[in-house]
């Protein structure tokens, strides 16, 4: 019997976020993943849409991991209607829990200052979604192990595989009628500090895959020797290091390698201080899912000890007026939000200071603004000159690259129906497109935002 499924691309098309993808066939709804857009005004905005489609007739939710760009949209889903489960691994729960509370906090908060300070178009501005939003979401959530088949009805199963990239990732492998659908995620890298190498897919017959880094590849560089030097410098010029870092394992990595350089001599014992509410909570993840991660009790412990982690706003100043030489690692990591605008409002104009960036920087983000060498930064309708110097690592990228994603590919036995190209800016997504025709000869398709793909199968 010949069936159909459509599959409808409601995010993470043409753009790298906003990760959001429907498939229906006769029998189950399933949206995989549910995040929000960021970057560029132009991109946010597509936030507060409600999404083109009758949202109470999915019938489930499939999180590949827990980042903002895969599970952010969720309390907006919930409010358009959705009330089916919410299902992930158990670090990918804990994690979108911490996200999503934290997100709500931050949506609060702002959409409360813009009141107070009138620099809203909004009247009044309404935070994106609230606190309560967020905790009824959460109810929904349910925990499924990885590795293993699990039923959605009668000719539809789904299965998680660990995917590296961060605590609790997966890419999700989807069975309908005996075709193959696999939903990349977000793909990590091999030789992780952290994590275990991601798994391989062995059977795909339609493939939707993240090109993030699908025109590059990551350099070849000793980032313990570049974090060296860098330390070593801010020494000299005794000033600050700021490293805006996310706060989902980019943290976590930059504290086992500051605690590993200290341990083998490599730097002295410089002040290290971990502003990131956020991500001492993911810290406490990795207390809780050891499994997930290479860390073991020991090397954990010793890792958080030392280090100085920032309880309080209080603790955030008496750290900025710390006369020492010391390296301040706050979220977020694009520098959109969260404590590390306050080290920059007040030390990004002095020529001292040094802002490591440490991963992927959006299109219209803040740190892409750095990156790109801007001359002033605004935070909170006010510019700010940029005197510091400004550095970037991209090795420390949670992202696999041209070349890993084509090794991660590689394992897939059979040829697939279709390769669809997902989370990348239009330049990565063509260039990835030409080297997986000429490499594999496979059909590539680039989907656009909220395009319906029919398939008979």
């Amino acid at each position: 019997m010949e069936n159909h499924v459509n599959i409808t691309f409601l995010g993470a098309s043409g753009v790298v976020t906003g990760s959001k993808f429907l498939v229906e066939t006769s029998e189950k709804n399933i949206l995989i993943d549910c995040g929000m857009f960021q970057g560029i005004k132009e991109i946010r905005e597509l936030n507060w849409k409600d999404l083109p489609i009758d949202v109470s007739s999915i019938d489930v939710v499939l999180l590949t991991h827990g980042h903002l760009d895969h599970v952010g949209y969720l309390p907006r889903l919930v409010k358009q209607g959705y009330h089916g489960k919410i299902i992930g691994t158990g670090p990918t729960l804990a994690i979108a829990e911490i996200i999503l509370k934290d997100s709500a906090k931050i949506h609060e908060e702002e959409a409360a200052k813009a009141n107070d300070e009138k620099f809203t178009k909004q009247k009044p501005a309404l935070p994106f979604y609230t606190v309560a939003e967020a905790e009824r979401t959460i109810g929904l959530f349910q925990v499924e192990m990885g590795d293993k088949w699990i039923g959605l009805s009668e000719h539809i199963s789904y299965r998680f595989q660990y995917n590296g990239h961060i605590l609790g990732a997966t890419f999700i492998e989807l069975d309908v009628n005996s075709k193959r659908f696999v939903f990349s995620g977000d793909i990590g890298r091999n030789d992780d500090y952290l994590l275990e190498d991601p798994k391989r897919p062995e059977w795909a017959d339609f493939l939707f895959i993240e090109s993030t880094y699908g025109n590059k590849l990551h350099p070849e560089e000793d980032v313990e020797q570049v974090l060296t030097d860098i330390i070593i410098e801010t020494l000299h010029k005794k000033g600050n290091l700021i490293i805006p870092s996310f706060a989902v394992e980019r943290l976590q990595t930059l504290m086992y390698i500051l605690w590993k350089l200290y341990q083998k001599n490599k730097i002295p014992n410089i002040p290290i201080f971990v502003d990131s509410p956020m991500g001492n909570n993911v810290l406490n993840v990795f207390r809780q899912f050891p499994k997930w991660h290479k860390l073991s009790d020991s090397d954990y412990n010793a890792m958080c000890n030392h280090v100085n982690i920032i309880q309080s706003y209080k603790e955030t100043w008496e750290t900025i007026d710390d006369k020492r030489s010391k390296i301040v690692i706050a979220g977020s990591g694009m520098v959109t939000g969260g404590r590390v605008l306050t080290y920059l409002q007040q030390l990004i104009d002095k020529s001292s200071t040094t802002v490591l960036l440490v991963g992927y920087q959006a299109e219209g983000t803040r740190g892409r603004q750095l990156f790109d060498g801007a001359h002033e930064i605004r935070f909170s309708g006010k510019y700010h000159p940029v005197k510091a110097t400004i550095k970037h690592i991209e090795s420390l990228s949670a992202h696999a690259d041209q070349g890993e994603l084509l090794h991660w590919m590689g394992a897939i036995k059979n040829i697939p129906e279709k390769v669809y190209l997902i989370h990348g800016e239009p330049a990565a997504l063509d260039a990835f497109r030409v080297k997986i025709t000429n490499t594999y000869k496979w059909h590539v398709h680039i989907p656009k935002l909220n395009e319906v793909e029919k398939l008979r199968i």
